[in-house]
């Protein structure tokens, strides 16, 4: 894995993120919002918790390993999401331009939400960021169909690769 390899695939995983975004703009707040029995009760908490996943990502790499992650409550609307994520997404993309090479291979170490201890190489947490994003990213898709909702364009990483050439 090299920095390449790391800014491909954050191009990927925020060009998935867009697509999908796209499509749950037009949701009703009730369809944003309703329980609908996932890991995530809601297209919204769902989406929220990719945001605060990448945000707990982000502070333990700067050295703040928080307790939990943020409230799904504070997004009222894909507008806020947006926004929120759009930050987060400077902050990382800016973390990894400023790390270069030298942090393709650095551990960092910091405590999970449960207090226990943990460490791995960067390009090891930022490959898993993007993994955690394609797993939550099916589950809104498959939301989306459970409330009759048109899914994104395909979200495959194969097709992110034919959109660029």
């Amino acid at each position: 894995m090299n920095l390449t390899d790391l800014r491909t695939m954050l191009d990927y995983h925020y060009w998935a993120r867009d697509r999908l975004l796209e499509v749950v703009e037009p949701l009703t707040p009730e369809q944003f919002t309703r329980d609908l029995g996932s890991s995530f009760k809601s297209i919204r908490d769902t989406l929220a918790h990719l945001h605060a996943a990448e945000w707990a990502w982000h502070s333990r790499w700067n050295g703040v390993s928080p307790t939990g992650l943020l409230p799904a409550d504070r997004f009222s609307d894909v507008a806020a999401i947006r926004a929120a994520w759009a930050e987060i997404e400077g902050e990382i993309r800016g973390f990894v331009d400023r790390g270069g090479d030298a942090n393709v291979e650095k551990v960092y170490h910091f405590r999970l939400f449960n207090g226990t201890e943990g460490s791995a190489p960067f390009w090891q947490m930022l490959q898993h960021l993007v993994n955690h994003g394609s797993y939550h990213r099916g589950q809104v898709t498959t939301m989306l169909r459970q409330i009759g909702a048109q899914p994104a364009k395909s979200l495959d990483m194969i097709a992110f690769f034919r959109s660029t050439k």
